[in-house]
């Protein structure tokens, strides 16, 4: 396995480039700068990662546009997502674009059976109190726990407690951490790495949590 040295400062102009022109045309002239300077990296990346955190898929560059009202062909970023559980919106997830890094983990949309034992989880005395301690702990690092992609509910869910440690939080619908880096030098150097592995580290209590109380 090749070591990844950080990204180039061609993966960042290609974006800048794509942004300028999101078309087919531009595509077509410029796939082999993305093979290139953009998936081949990407790749390398995912592929240390995955000695540790799992395997990861990264997305297609073609965006989605049945139901988008923006009709740009392709992503101004270069993603990917834990695989082991993408089905169920849990897992780790990076994004880089022109703009710099995204990195993070949690349940993004929790429904369901899932929802439900999230929730009981969270009026549970001993799994509440701890959920909330994790919650502490990783806000004192810069790594806040939010409610993921779902909005809260404007009251709190019939049927459970609202007093305890953990009743704060039944309002979610999921738990992420995410952690955003504006672009910079240190991104073309291995400490981009190293920078993905910290956080995934220093989260690792919030994803036992949900390991253990919501798959």
């Amino acid at each position: 396995m090749s070591d990844f040295q950080g990204f180039s400062p061609a993966f960042f102009t290609f974006y800048e480039d794509l942004a300028r022109d999101n078309s087919r045309e531009f595509w077509q002239a410029n796939k082999q700068r993305w093979e290139q300077d953009v998936h081949l990296p990407m790749q390398t990346l995912l592929d240390i990662l995955a000695d540790e955190f799992g395997p990861m898929r990264m997305f297609r560059p073609n965006r989605d546009l049945r139901f988008s009202k923006d009709k740009s062909p392709y992503r101004l970023s270069a993603a990917a997502i834990s695989t082991s559980h993408s089905s169920d919106n849990m897992g780790y997830y990076i994004e880089l674009s022109a703009a710099g890094l995204i990195v993070g983990y949690g349940a993004m949309m929790i429904s369901g059976d899932r929802l439900a034992r999230f929730r009981d989880a969270l009026v549970d005395i001993e799994s509440g109190t701890r959920f909330a301690a994790i919650c502490a702990e990783l806000a004192q690092r810069d790594l806040p726990v939010t409610s993921g992609a779902e909005p809260s509910l404007r009251r709190d869910p019939a049927g459970y407690a609202t007093s305890g440690p953990g009743a704060e939080y039944l309002r979610w619908k999921g738990a992420v951490v995410v952690k955003e880096y504006d672009r910079a030098d240190w991104m073309y150097s291995p400490e981009l790495l190293q920078t993905i592995r910290t956080v995934w580290r220093s989260i690792e209590p919030l994803r036992v949590w949900l390991e253990s109380c919501v798959r």
